[in-house]
């Protein structure tokens, strides 16, 4: 099946051919230019409107100054995190979903981060974010006397990516390095400005009027899974399992927990009912696993299984058992959590690899002081009862032979507990199971990191952060699988109108309000600091010229034009090697 990129890639080569066609024969107007994917649309509309809004030139200038000061911040903060990331990427090249090239592309749908289901609020977002930058821009520029040559917005092929003003190039150079750095700066202002006001409504009267509806919000079904078979499917949400209501993914858990029954009736907050055959789907399995991702597991040493309760009931007292999968293959494997153990060589102690010599090595824990380790789970509880200092028997399994050693524990680096030297993998014998089959969503951990439901304790600038990275949660929240879209599509589902100022909104508007705040909100921030990376083109890398101008005029050197092109060109093509080492150094030395 042909992916979306290769779809978008073909679709920009036909609109590419089809443009160079139009202006071979003369088709295309004169306020319209093409050059390759991207078209610029051109205008002199809006001078008089930029020259009436210019008036109170004290403001502006006033407007323009604090902007510098922020502009310079954040070109710093900017630089640092630049140069960090690629150095990053090329100290620790591990490839991951935020380093694939396709999500430098702000194309919905094909950037993994910017969902499909959102594109039109982000399209809309983009061109606010847009229009207010580049509108800062002309606005100083008419506030110091600049004449704007034209306006309009860039696309490439149909979707929004830029907006311009074309100031007049010699009354730019003859202004003040003060105008030129003011005018420069008015475009990130401009964006951080909108940002604070998106964040202000979205954390405030928006978040407060909504509330998650009740019940187990579900983001998706493993395709050929329980529920999937038993009709269920993504954006439904789950109301009641055999006649018992559940208020939330916690609670649907906890009742699936307490039954073994393969057979499970639910209601869906839809108003329809669906009938489960629960089954034990492996949905995580480490490299040597007895089963890999997708098999059916249906025997444990000849009997049945088909729920969790079920699997753990029959493996619970048996450190070594034969399973079975629905294609008939049969596996004797240990029974216990799958562990790696650090190698003596890596930072910190490795008490196990220590007292068995496997660092470096996969060990399977069966018991710890002749305590039981069924999985993970029991694992982590054992182990968060010790202490640094205690001595401990650990049985296990190494390639089938089982082993035990006596291991004193170290200090954990990160909590008050005792330390094996161990990394986890989820499940039992590293396989994770799921006897229902679907993702559930996090609704109500959303909407409390906006500043909606019960709250978390954050203050504005640390909501404002943290909501940023809610886009990238699937991939930086080790608890979230899931990224946060907004609240349209199949998510508005998942929401219902509140108790707060905008209830009156209803449902639909309301939601889609929000949508619209958090993405003008993300998208401006985005602009506002990428901007500020301080390497040309980039609003950054002008000021960087300005500011290193104002600085080396005051010094006794004989070539100030000199030292002025030194200083930016080795921090922009610093700019430019770490980003271009950030995004591709994973791919080629990962």
């Amino acid at each position: 099946m042909v992916d979306t990129l290769t779809l978008v890639l073909a679709a920009v080569l036909g609109f590419m051919l089809a443009g160079l066609g139009a202006k071979s024969r003369g088709l295309l107007p004169d306020w319209i230019r093409l050059s390759g994917p991207i078209v610029t649309l051109h205008t002199d509309r809006g001078k008089a409107f930029l020259d009436w809004l210019a008036r109170p030139k004290r403001f502006w200038r006033a407007w323009g100054n604090l902007g510098v000061g922020v502009a310079l911040v954040v070109m710093a903060g900017s630089f640092v995190l630049v140069l960090l990331g690629g150095l990053q990427a090329i100290a620790n090249p591990q490839p991951t979903q935020l380093t694939q090239p396709r999500n430098v592309l702000a194309i919905p749908g094909v950037n993994d981060f910017l969902p499909l289901s959102a594109a039109p609020e982000i399209v809309a977002a983009l061109l606010v974010g847009l229009v207010v930058h580049e509108g800062g821009h002309g606005l100083l520029s008419r506030v110091e006397d600049i004449e704007v040559d034209s306006m309009g917005l860039a696309l490439f092929t149909f979707i929004p990516v830029g907006a311009f003003v074309e100031p007049d190039d010699e009354q730019r150079r003859q202004s003040s390095r003060g105008a030129q750095t003011r005018m420069f700066a008015a475009g990130v202002t401009n964006n951080f400005a909108v940002a604070i006001v998106a964040f202000a409504l979205l954390f405030g009267p928006v978040a407060g009027s909504i509330a998650v509806v009740s019940g187990a919000p579900i983001a998706g079904a493993l395709p050929g899974g329980a529920a999937a078979q038993g009709g269920v499917d993504r954006g439904d949400v789950i109301t009641s399992v055999d006649g018992t209501p559940v208020a939330n993914a916690s609670e649907f858990e906890a009742l699936l927990d307490e039954t073994d029954r393969r057979t499970v009736s639910i209601a869906l907050e839809s108003g329809e009912t669906a009938t489960v055959d629960r089954s034990l789907t492996v949905v995580g399995a480490a490299p040597t696993a007895p089963f890999d991702i997708n098999t059916t597991i249906t025997e444990v040493n000849g009997t049945a299984v088909y729920t969790e309760p079920g699997l753990n009931a029959a493996l619970r007292d048996r450190e070594v058992a034969t399973l079975a999968s629905s294609t008939g293959e049969t596996v004797t494997t240990p029974i216990g959590a799958y562990t790696n153990v650090s190698a003596p060589s890596d930072p910190g102690p490795s008490p196990l690899a220590d007292a068995s010599g496997l660092g470096g090595e996969a060990f399977i824990i069966t018991a710890i002081d002749g305590e039981r380790v069924l999985d993970s789970d029991t694992l982590g509880a054992i182990l968060d009862e010790t202490s640094a200092g205690q001595s401990v028997s650990v049985v296990g399994y190494h390639e089938g032979e089982r082993r035990s050693f006596d291991v004193e524990l170290a200090d954990h680096p990160r909590e008050d507990t005792g330390f094996i030297g161990v990394t986890i993998q989820p499940g039992t014998t590293g396989m994770s199971v799921d006897d229902f089959g679907i993702e559930g969503y996090p609704a109500e951990f959303f909407l409390t990191a906006i500043g909606g439901g019960s709250g978390d304790g954050l203050n504005g600038i640390q909501r404002a952060a943290f909501t940023i990275s809610l886009p990238f949660a699937a991939v930086t929240l080790p608890s979230i699988d899931q990224p946060f879209p907004g609240f349209v599509g199949i998510y508005e589902n998942f929401y219902v109108v509140g108790d707060g100022p905008l209830a009156f909104l209803g449902t639909g508007p309301l939601l889609l309000f929000g949508t619209l705040l958090f993405w003008i909100a993300w998208i401006n921030v985005i602009l506002g600091q990428f901007n500020c990376v301080p390497a040309f083109p980039l609003d950054g890398g002008h000021i960087l010229r300005t500011s290193t101008q104002a600085v080396v005029s005051r010094l006794p050197l004989s070539d100030k034009h000199a030292a002025t092109r030194a200083v930016t060109v080795t921090i922009g093509l610093a700019m430019l090697a770490s980003l271009l080492a950030t995004i591709f150094a994973p791919q080629l030395l990962g």
